[in-house]
């Protein structure tokens, strides 16, 4: 759907409203999936849906309504349901604020037409690279995505936002008889999804730690890769929130101004950065703003919407989720900046370390000091003597990122890598003390 289609929609709506004041969020998206294993394609999806979220404030009472039919009679019925719920619903304990005209610039490289316009043999294509490096005792499973997504907020008070972007992505295990390799590529260009690279990294990693060993669990020196990093830095990142600031379950609650990460380490929340382009607005019509987190170990601000603005008396970061929403304002375009080392120079200044491919099934332990639990994966190689020696069984966590991040290095590449539920910017890492509590005999 189109900026004007769903301009359109909002219109309609604005023009049936009798709230007060009125806020219409369409948000359309179209995501294909491609699956494989065993070097074929078993699964294929394509699924387009668009949903309407109407906002009504009736004297100082919210009500929230969604659809995603558009027919006149259904855009009737959700117009009134949400005055209903309005005029029905608890005063709520700030006055609810609707969005006036604002400017907010969707930044270059947000919205590639190639990725767009892929086809099922597009992804194919991408799976078919990869394939080429399976075969004998190697094999392949994994995905190729693209997706475009759209959002227009528009408001009884002028606001009119529309933002376009997509996203491409590939994710290949290579599964040998005892080992396993992993790679990912995430772009908003499909043209820079190569599942050439792909699959060769992959099978280079899988076929490189053959005949893992046992290590002892302990307190180790672990040099994580980017997909192994932002595993954590997604937990670590939630602490940012002004709700989670303002109830305590922060690690900073109390703690802005002062050192609380290592003095090499600088977080940002920036929609504009050329490696993860994003939406310039939140999900209540404010222009996102670009916030630095911490800044050179230092937590330096948290992150608000007009809500959490009003209650903490900060300005408006312009981080609202899409309503109903009851986690608060967070980070989504998360980047951590740089140091000034190669991975291979961190490698090679490490006497006796882990080098990590991936992390699996992190978990939560204690929300307050953000310790994690999880599992290393898909490739875990010791370090001796600052060579990468062998492969290593897989071996399970429990760190605190903060405590963690405390001692470390950051390599000089930043690399965008995500899951289904994030995407952020990130380099390698090295910490000098990670936790293991037990190893596994594979």
């Amino acid at each position: 759907m189109t900026a004007d289609e769903r301009a359109a929609i909002a219109r309609a709506i604005l023009t049936r409203s009798r709230a007060d004041a009125t806020e219409v969020i369409v948000a359309s998206a179209r995501t294909a999936l491609t699956r494989f294993t065993r070097e074929a394609v078993n699964q294929n999806v394509d699924e387009t849906d668009t949903t309407v979220r109407v906002r009504a404030i009736v004297n100082g009472r919210v009500g929230l309504a969604v659809t995603n039919t558009f027919a006149p009679a259904a855009l009737d019925a959700v117009t009134a349901r949400a005055y209903d719920i309005a005029a029905l619903a608890p005063r709520e304990r700030v006055a609810p604020v609707i969005s006036t005209a604002r400017d907010a610039r969707t930044p270059d490289g947000a919205f590639v037409a190639a990725t767009a316009a892929a086809t099922p043999q597009t992804r194919a294509n991408v799976a078919g690279a990869i394939f080429g490096h399976a075969g004998g005792e190697l094999w392949s499973s994994g995905y190729a995505l693209t997706a475009t997504h759209g959002v227009s907020v528009l408001t009884s008070n002028g606001a009119d936002l529309a933002f376009d972007g997509t996203t491409a992505a590939a994710n290949v295990k290579i599964t040998a008889a005892d080992s396993t390799g992993f790679c990912e590529r995430v772009a908003a260009d499909v043209g820079e999804v190569d599942g050439d690279a792909l699959g060769r990294e992959a099978a280079r990693i899988a076929v490189d730690s053959r005949s893992p060993i046992a290590v002892e669990p302990g307190d180790w020196t672990v040099i994580l890769a980017p997909a192994a990093f932002g595993e954590l830095l997604r937990y670590l990142v939630l602490h940012f929130s002004a709700e989670a600031y303002a109830d305590g379950s922060s690690f900073i609650a109390g703690r802005l101004g002062t050192p609380t990460l290592g003095a090499n380490v600088t977080i940002h929340d920036d929609f504009a950065h050329p490696l993860n382009p994003g939406m310039p607005f939140d999900f209540a019509g404010f222009p996102t703003q670009r916030v630095t987190l911490v800044a050179s170990g230092v937590a330096s601000d948290i992150l608000t919407d007009s809500v959490w603005a009003q209650r903490l008396e900060r300005p408006n970061t312009g981080h609202a989720l899409m309503p109903p929403d009851a986690s608060g304002p967070q980070s989504t375009y998360t980047v951590v900046e740089p140091g000034t080392k190669s991975l291979q120079t961190l490698i090679s200044e490490t006497g006796r370390g882990l080098l990590i491919t991936r992390l699996w099934y992190v978990r939560n332990v204690d929300q307050r000091t953000v310790l994690l639990t999880g599992m290393t994966r898909d490739g875990t190689f010791l370090i001796e003597n600052g060579v990468v020696t062998r492969g290593v069984r897989n071996l399970r966590f429990n760190e605190s990122i903060a405590r963690a991040l405390l001692d470390c290095e950051l390599a000089d590449t930043q690399v965008r890598t995500g899951g289904y539920h994030y995407s952020l910017v990130t380099p390698a890492v090295k910490f000098n003390h990670f936790r293991f509590a037990s190893a596994s005999p594979y």
